[in-house]
């Protein structure tokens, strides 16, 4: 069966991607950090912290997201994952402006996290056990 809300996040997650990415570039060539340097000048700095904090969440996000869809359904991982989508961008944008402005988006894509996670652990052990 066809997932498309999730399959929409999922693609849209991978943008999210390429943008931080991106973004780590431009501040590189902007205060003229050559790779493989990670550190001088601190705008430089917080791109590459989004960046990876970025692919860190995205780990944790993407299974519980389609364990979430599979198991409990297609229209609440939808909102869950566009709400997780909706922080990230907040903490990136916040972050990058100035690091205690990251809580925010942080919070909201922690959240969307825990729910899809626990959501989803809840409708796998009902169908293992029940």
């Amino acid at each position: 069966m066809p997932h498309p809300l999730p399959a929409l996040i999922t693609l849209l997650t991978v943008l999210l991607q390429l943008g931080v990415m991106f973004n780590v570039g431009r501040t590189r060539g902007k205060y003229k950090i050559a790779p493989p340097a990670t550190s001088g000048h601190p705008v430089v700095e917080r791109a590459l912290r989004i960046q990876m904090n970025t692919v860190e969440s995205t780990l944790m996000f993407l299974p519980a997201l389609w364990v979430f869809a599979i198991y409990r359904g297609d229209t609440w991982a939808g909102i869950l994952g566009a709400a997780w989508l909706v922080g990230r961008v907040a903490y990136a944008i916040g972050y990058q402006i100035a690091p205690a402005k990251r809580s925010a988006g942080f919070l909201i894509g922690f959240l969307a996290i825990v729910g899809l996670t626990l959501g989803g652990l809840i409708s796998v052990v009902r169908a293992l056990f029940f």
